[in-house]
Parts: structure tokens; sequence; C-alpha cells
């Protein structure tokens, strides 16, 4: 993976396809990194370019102490487009890289061309639970999260199964920067971006899984696709990783949104 410095820290990313085509941009999850968009990636390069990263203190990407914001997370997104001369592109976040996506589609609605919103919330719901699973990353690192966020991700019949998408994600978990996931722990516990919601007019889509126990689709999918305005939605018979275990619905949903691009 190249790497680049945008925002004053160096990313890593993925930018492949042709440089003539429409840009995508595909934002992942908490304790995930670029590679949870392997499949929605290779379905979607035949007709677009498409940009990976791994967000702060994810990943490859650098790690910096202290608390992140939503705000701090969405302009690394766009100092990172900027660095590689990216003016408008498609976007689609999963969970946090959804919170992102809800900020630009707010707050800088000229450089978004449309916005796909996969298993996530405009406010957290339980703060306290995620400041302390901040405070146990600093103290004890990854380990102590792995099974509860493997049960969340994924459906029972996934986790019993093993296929490769959980084993990968058991493993990237692990391998990402207590530090860097504290700080985003603090990104999600201060988020409350309800407000924003009426305000975004690109076009969206809300995508949720119908098993889905952090953000299920009562209370926060239809929350997001009821209040932005003209929004689209689709519920997947998925837990909170849905593009992972609907992977072809999950691709199928983005080239159909997405066409009027090409």
């Amino acid at each position: 993976m190249p790497a680049t410095t945008a925002n004053g820290i160096r990313h890593f990313y993925r930018l492949d396809g042709n440089e003539n085509k429409p840009v995508v941009m595909l934002v992942h999850s908490l304790g995930c990194d670029h590679s949870l968009w392997d499949h929605q990636a290779n379905a979607l390069l035949p007709q677009f370019r498409v940009l990976r990263y791994d967000f702060r203190g994810h990943g490859a990407t650098e790690s910096t102490p202290g608390d992140y914001t939503i705000e701090l997370l969405s302009t690394d997104a766009l100092a990172l487009a900027d660095q590689l001369g990216i003016g408008k592109f498609a976007f689609c976040g999963l969970s946090l890289g959804g919170m992102i996506g809800q900020w630009l589609g707010a707050n800088a609605s000229d450089r978004i061309t449309r916005l796909v919103l996969a298993n996530t919330a405009a406010r957290f719901p339980a703060p306290d639970l995620i400041d302390a699973r901040r405070r146990t990353a600093l103290a004890e690192g990854m380990t102590p999260f792995v099974d509860a966020a493997m049960s969340r991700g994924f459906l029972p019949e996934s986790v019993a199964a093993v296929p490769p998408f959980v084993a990968s994600m058991r493993n990237v978990l692990l391998a990402t920067n207590p530090v860097g996931y504290a700080g985003c722990c603090a990104a999600l516990r201060d988020l409350n971006q309800t407000d924003l919601l009426p305000g975004i007019t690109v076009p969206t889509l809300v995508i949720g899984g119908d098993r889905d126990l952090s953000t299920p689709w009562p209370g926060f999918g239809d929350l997001l696709s009821n209040t932005i305005p003209n929004a689209k939605s689709l519920v997947l018979p998925a837990a909170h990783l849905s593009n992972l275990e609907c992977p072809a619905e999950f691709s199928a949903a983005l080239l159909s949104f997405f066409a009027p691009l090409t």
C-alpha cells in the first residue's frame, strides 16, 4: 500500500482503477481496516476508481494520542482526497465510516456525489459503555474485545463456521493500535449528529442489517432513512458487518445506487 501525509499524519491507502472513472471512497468500521472492502472494491472496479484507506489510528495509518472526533476523522478523509487530487467522489462508509459519511454529507456536500451509510448511527446509544472500552484498550490492549466484537459483527452461525472473513477481521482487530482504537472510541462516545441529518441533500442510501445488535435498524437505520431527505433504504439479512455477510447483495446495491455516475 502506498502512503502519503494528509492532515498532518501519514495515511496508508489503496487507489485502484482507471483514472478516467468516477471515484468511490470506501471507509471502514472501528477495529477494522481497508481490507473490509475487498469484495466491494472488486465489484466496483470495472466501472469506478476505488479509494480505500486505513483511517487514523487503524491499520498502517499513524495513531496519534488523545481523543479523536468525527470532524477530525472526516477532515482526514477530505485531506487525503485533496492530496490525491480527487475533487468529487461517491462515499460509502460502514459504522464509524458511516458516521464520517454523515459529517461529510452535511458539511462537504460539494465534494460528495452520492452517499451510502451502512450499519451506522447518528448518535452512539451507550456513551459510558464505549468510554469503558476506550479505557480498557489503553490499559489492556485489544484482546479483551475480540469475542464481543465477533458476536456483534457477525451472526452466530457465521462465527461458529469461522469462514475466512471472520478469521481475517479477528486478526485485524488484534493488530489494531490500542491508542488509535481508544481515540476512535472517544469519537463514538461524543457522537451526536442528529441535527445534521435534515441538512444532508446528497442522494443517500441507508443500509442496515436485520440482526445488527450494534446499530439496529429500529431506532438507528430507520432514523437515518426517515430524517435524511429522500433517502433510500435497504435492510439485509445480516449482523453489523453486513458487507461481509451479504457481499453480493451489498455490492449490487452499491452498483445500482452509483450507476447514474457512470
